[in-house]
């Protein structure tokens, strides 16, 4: 098996189709296929090969306009994003109000591995809190399972992907078993200096969980632990491992990776899947929706040819929604029938309600202590060597705060890439210079500057939802989302608490904030969608009455309908959702196949 056409789909039998091929799709396909199950993954946007469109050693003088970002290319030239972003050309979404403060950016990535060929990699575990909120402090919901029941499946993902870290001991930040996690790489200079500071505020600064290789895998232990008893899964998985280099440092992650040495699922769930062979893959194939049978079970997804517009029906026994969290809400509410007029698996009303995104507010602050340094080498995993994970649960859970949930702390300086904000807005600390005093003022200030930001939860509120807009269609026919978005006062008490924070640091160590520090939260907190973390919209729960899955993710409504991407989430805790996600569908996977095993599905 491999990748096909829609027209050759049809002719062919599944036991599973997997609509979406990134964090979620990718993680649910490798393990299905991995034991065996007949996989049909459906890819609304291109093909997409990191292995040969990866620019790993382009420098931004060789980009248009030096690599800076554009209205097609958000996060500039040499980002992996090939076809998406906030905006895509054909797909447009609604917004409930015009009132910029209720307005929800929805990113999307129309590319085979989605936004796991962009994302930040930064991968840490939910804590025991996080999924159980409600019983903690008697906000948002709880999760239907406990840390305990994903905790194994974290271990496996960890595995797998390979990411770097270390064991803390800190409150609510699990420890991974020994042998899950790499060695994190050596701190940078702004490290150093955040981790000596931060500890005279009693904020700890420890090594960051990224998905980047710092060594290779060990391909001779790890097959045999993630698939115990199987033999093929093993060979197929530590042949592709020895295929994985360990990052030496190349360029940024954002652009992709040739060498495999950080988690994208095209490089690491993608490649062995397909080669157990039961995996078909069909790029430009847009799930229009999810059809039943005469038995209110699902029969497969309506799907519409990308390049040429023609509608095709796939078919398998299962059908599992992973197109991340929004998509996936809007397949459902545009599968409507007789049975469900207000969409599919929706007989609770909570289908769209509770969509949620990360908190997220910065500052930029420029430290004397690092001007004029002596040149050094800080080449690194080009993300966060360190981070600062929440420290107030104590005094938040003693009502001391305003604001009901935590967040961490993600900062960087250094002197890395230089670009054309390297020296372009420097008046604010030369007060303007030309000439020979620019060029002194550009090798001084060099690296001098860091930032930091802020990524806090948020609580799920009933005025944060989407639904289906009663007139906008995208190109191909298909009804559009329109958002309705609202911060509560948790959220923006959160976001001037974090403006706070990152002064006391930045003024610590001796520097000076850029712009102003806003009390107001308002002010702080960046727009719903733009942290890119959104989750929820089809939560999932211990009763049918408010809730649209089970805790195994499966449709209440419809027993061979499972959801493994973000949508079932119940709460968006402050760590970045992307290992849950890769961890919950792993788990909702081996538990398909369990059922199917025992011929009930």
């Amino acid at each position: 098996m491999s990748f096909i056409t829609l027209d050759a789909a049809t002719r062919k039998s599944y036991d599973v189709i997997v609509v979406g091929s990134g964090a979620a799709g990718g993680q649910t396909a490798y393990t299905l296929t991995m034991e065996g199950a007949r996989v049909l993954m459906l890819e609304a946007g291109r093909h997409y090969d990191p292995l040969t469109e990866t620019p790993m050693f382009q420098t931004n003088d060789q980009a248009p306009l030096r690599g800076v970002s554009t209205v097609d290319k958000p996060f500039g030239f040499y980002d992996a994003t090939v076809d998406g972003g906030w905006e895509v050309p054909g797909e447009p979404y609604v917004q409930a109000t015009t009132d910029p403060a209720s307005r929800f950016t929805w990113w999307r990535a129309r590319m085979l591995g989605g936004r796991t060929n962009h994302w930040g990699r930064i991968s840490l575990r939910n804590g025991p809190y996080d999924f159980k909120g409600h019983s903690r402090d008697g906000l948002g919901f709880d999760w239907p399972f406990s840390y305990d029941e994903i905790a194994p499946y974290y271990d496996k993902v960890e595995m797998l992907v390979g990411i770097y870290g270390s064991k803390e001991g800190l409150e609510n930040t699990p420890d991974s078993p020994d042998g899950c996690l790499l060695p994190a790489p050596k701190p940078l200079v702004s490290d150093l200096l955040t981790a000596k500071y931060g500890r005279t505020l009693g904020i700890p600064v420890v090594a960051c969980h990224r998905a980047v290789l710092t060594e290779k895998l060990d391909s001779k232990r790890l097959p045999a632990k993630l698939h115990p008893g199987n033999a093929n899964a093993q060979a197929i998985l530590a042949a592709d491992m020895q295929r994985r280099a360990a990052c030496f440092f190349a360029t940024e992650c954002g652009r992709g990776c040739s060498t495999r040495s950080n988690y994208q699922s095209t490089t690491v769930h993608l490649p062995p899947a397909l080669d157990t062979g039961k995996l078909d893959i069909v790029t430009d194939a847009m799930a229009r929706e999810v059809t039943l049978d005469k038995n209110g079970r699902a029969s497969g997804v309506r799907v519409i040819d990308r390049r040429t517009g023609k509608e095709i029906h796939v078919t398998a026994r299962v059908v599992v929604l992973a197109a991340s969290a929004l998509e996936t809400v809007r397949i459902l509410l545009n599968s409507k029938s007789a049975s469900f007029p207000q969409g599919l698996a929706n007989s609770s009303g909570k289908l769209g309600k509770y969509i949620m995104d990360t908190v997220g507010a910065s500052l930029v602050g420029q430290i004397p202590r690092l001007e004029s340094l002596p040149p050094h080498n800080e080449d690194g995993v080009s993300g966060g060597h360190m981070y600062s994970p929440w420290w107030l649960y104590k005094e938040q859970l003693a009502g001391k705060l305003d604001f009901g949930r935590g967040y961490h702390i993600e900062f960087g300086g250094g002197r890395h890439m230089p670009s054309v904000f390297t020296t372009a807005g420097m008046e604010w600390l030369t007060g303007g210079s030309y000439g020979a005093k620019f060029k002194e003022d550009a090798r001084r200030y060099y690296g001098s500057t860091m930032y930091f930001s802020g990524r806090g939860e948020m609580l799920p509120n009933e005025d944060s939802f989407c639904e289906i807009d009663p007139a906008v269609k995208d190109k191909w026919g298909i009804p559009v989302l329109r958002f309705h978005w609202k911060w509560s006062s948790h959220e923006i008490n959160q976001a001037a608490h974090m403006h706070k924070t990152f002064a006391q640091l930045i003024e610590s160590m001796g520097g000076r904030v850029r712009g102003s520090v806003q009390t107001d939260g308002r002010k702080a907190i960046a727009h719903g969608g733009e942290i890119i973390h959104e989750v929820g919209g089809a939560i999932m729960g211990e009763s049918a009455r408010n809730s649209v899955t089970n805790k195994w993710c499966q449709a209440w409504d419809v027993k061979n309908l499972f959801l493994t991407d973000g949508a079932p989430f119940p709460s968006n805790a402050d760590k970045n959702p992307t290992l849950t996600i890769m961890a919950n569908a792993w788990r909702v996977a081996d538990h398909i196949l369990d059922r199917m095993r025992r011929k009930e599905l």
